[in-house]
């Protein structure tokens, strides 16, 4: 019988349906980290969002030969000892293609057309108090013949590209980061630091990637510039950006994101002077979690499943 514990339950859609075939189904909502051996012991499949399966677990788990990660980033498992072990590795590709671009465009428009300034105008009664129909207090820019410079261009990055070419962007696509050619359909680096309106990051976190965004990047974006961040939160060096933001290195920055997840009071883009700013929106971790795109998920999750059991894993990264 196949043993299939969920670890973290309250992070799928409720009600999601079981693999088509023969197994023991185990559920927690939320599992702390000296919880998971516990958990997993005699699990043959093992579903996770967040919690990190690392070396030393996986020693701990000799039954245990799939590992089902709801979220596209598997940075949260050791890729390398499941190979060892033979422990297949699935993720989920494809489900947030809508969402997380629409909130990118979200964030965009909002910071653009300085909408948080303008409804603590509003709530605090200036427009009432002006004796004007039209307020001139905050500035207005438009996304039409801005360009929008992409880091990572995968399907998310695909899909914001898309709409922000139906909004009349100029796209630039980066290469990697200090690489020795550019692509054909890119654009170096560097260049796209210091020609775009606003960067909008879509590339997993790596070694590669962990602090892409430190000090050096922000000081070389447009004085103007935006940042917006819904892929990793460590792919940004969070204390410059406090800093780039407090000192007007940069126009604004829209993060989903955060290194912490979930932070405490003490991380740097929580002080509350950032948060008052109104050239900062930080959402929590929303992007990815729209209804169509939360059932999406959850029947990939499944469909990875039952194609282990079948003896043809799918969506493979170990």
């Amino acid at each position: 019988m196949v043993r299939i514990v969920q670890l973290e339950g309250d992070f799928v859609i409720p009600g999601m349906r079981r693999p088509a075939f023969a197994h023991e189904w185990v559920e927690y909502g939320r599992t702390r980290p000296e919880e998971i051996v516990g958990r997993l012991a005699g699990a043959t499949v093992a579903l996770i969002n967040k919690v990190t399966i690392d070396a030393a677990t996986l020693a701990r788990l000799p039954d245990l030969k799939m590992i089902a990660v709801a979220a596209t980033g598997t940075n949260c498992v050791d890729l390398a000892a499941c190979k060892a072990r033979g422990i297949v590795v699935s993720n989920i590709r494809g489900y947030a293609v809508h969402t997380v671009p629409e909130h990118v465009m979200s964030l965009l428009l909002a910071l653009t057309r300085s909408l948080a300034a303008w409804r603590e105008t509003v709530i605090a009664g200036g427009w009432q108090k002006s004796g004007q129909w039209c307020l001139f207090d905050h500035p207005i820019r438009d996304l039409h013949g801005a360009t929008l410079g992409l880091i990572g261009s995968g399907t998310l990055g695909n899909g914001v590209a898309h709409l922000a070419e139906a909004f009349g962007m100029r796209v630039l696509r980066a290469e990697r980061k200090g690489a020795s050619s550019v692509r054909a359909g890119y654009t170096a680096f560097e260049e796209v630091l210091a020609q775009a309106d606003a960067i909008s990051l879509h590339c997993p976190l790596t070694p590669e990637t962990q602090g892409l965004i430190g000090e050096a990047e922000l000081r070389a974006m447009r004085p103007g510039g935006l940042l917006i961040n819904t892929a990793r939160g460590g792919i940004v060096d969070e204390a410059a950006l406090a800093r780039a933001l407090r000192e007007g290195w940069i126009g604004g920055a829209g993060f989903d994101v955060l290194t912490a997840e979930p932070p405490t009071d003490a991380h740097p883009l929580l002080h509350p002077d950032l948060l008052a700013l109104p050239n900062f929106l930080l959402t929590p971790h929303v992007a990815w979690s729209s209804r169509p795109a939360m059932q999406t998920l959850a029947d990939q999750l499944i469909d990875n499943i039952e194609a282990f059991a079948a003896g043809k894993p799918r969506n493979r990264v170990a």
